[in-house]
């Protein structure tokens, strides 16, 4: 039997503890709790893992994350380096980020900030509305699921750009590429979208000097990692108009504590990491899939370059 560890926290984790072995009766699944002693297990099956847990796991072949991020797993300096990390790619994952994308783009588009905020001043106010094609959408990231929402956007009518490290090309978007660039691809957004992985040279993009190139009075939406944002940077633009709001569902700390400053600031809508997630059984059959491709010595699927961080 090939033995996996589950490795980290959260409710999706834990169920697939069960789910793991009916789509692979061969596999033996348990759970890499703080504190125990090493495991003999060849698989970790992670979601942000507490720091030195793969240090418990000498036999370790295949570290696999359940979700497309794999900034947790790689910032623990005891993940063997010779071991292959993987991560999600699921197209209905795709989807789901790509209706959440729109969703949130429309309610800063449509002023529905505004509106909302005139509701609790029982105030009637019919806001401004203007057509798509004149609100200028910058997505930050174009791999499956930034480019997919960039092309959606397209579809609907908004002006959109998208930036990348490398070169991308996609109907209906102006695509920008490389630091080089980053400054004529923010010029004058009106909206601006972080779907970014996170590495070194894209922790605090969401700062000052990224905020004052933007229209004034636009909108940030991070659906990339709590990291990607400078909270100090953000309550200033905010406070001297730069920024009109914020929606965020990405945090440096999940949950987000209760007695966090952001719940009490009404221009900032918070959302619990939702924007999209893979369904178990999608999990689930790409990690088996996996599994049975390292045992038979052939190439991983979606496997990440460290060196990129993606």
């Amino acid at each position: 039997m090939t033995r996996v560890a589950l490795v980290g926290r959260g409710a999706t984790l834990s169920s697939l503890a069960a789910r793991l072995p009916r789509v692979d009766p061969s596999l033996e699944v348990v759970t890499l709790a703080p504190g125990e002693a090493p495991d003999d297990a060849e698989i970790a099956l992670c979601w942000y893992p507490p720091p030195g847990s793969f240090a418990r796991l000498p036999r370790l072949r295949l570290v696999h994350s359940i979700a497309a991020g794999c900034d947790h797993l790689l910032a623990d300096p005891s993940l063997p380096a010779q071991v292959p990390v993987c991560r999600m790619v699921d197209p209905d994952q795709r989807l789901g980020m790509t209706e959440f994308v729109l969703w949130a783009v429309l309610h800063y588009h449509r002023r529905l900030d505004q509106v909302f905020a005139d509701r609790a001043r029982h105030r009637w106010h019919w806001p401004v509305q203007r057509e798509a094609s004149g609100c200028r959408v910058g997505v930050m990231g174009l791999g499956a699921l930034g480019a997919h929402a960039a092309q959606a956007l397209a579809v609907q009518g908004f002006s959109v750009r998208g930036w990348a490290r490398s070169a991308k090309h996609l109907d209906g978007v102006a695509c920008f590429a490389g630091e080089e660039a980053f400054d004529a691809f923010l010029d004058g957004l009106d909206i601006l979208v972080c779907l970014l992985p996170l590495t070194e040279a894209t922790r605090g993009i969401l700062g000052r000097a990224t905020f004052a190139r933007l229209a004034r009075d636009a909108a940030v939406i991070n659906l990339g990692r709590g990291e990607h944002l400078v909270r100090d940077d953000l309550r200033a633009a905010l406070d001297q108009g730069q920024l009109r709001g914020a929606l965020l569902d990405v945090f440096e700390r999940e949950p987000l504590p209760e007695d966090d400053p952001l719940w009490r600031d009404h221009r900032v809508i918070i959302t619990p990491h939702m924007a999209s997630a893979s369904s178990l059984d999608t999990i689930a059959a790409q990690v088996v899939a996996n599994i049975h491709r390292l045992e038979r010595g052939e190439a991983l699927l979606n496997r990440i370059d460290p060196s990129r961080g993606y």
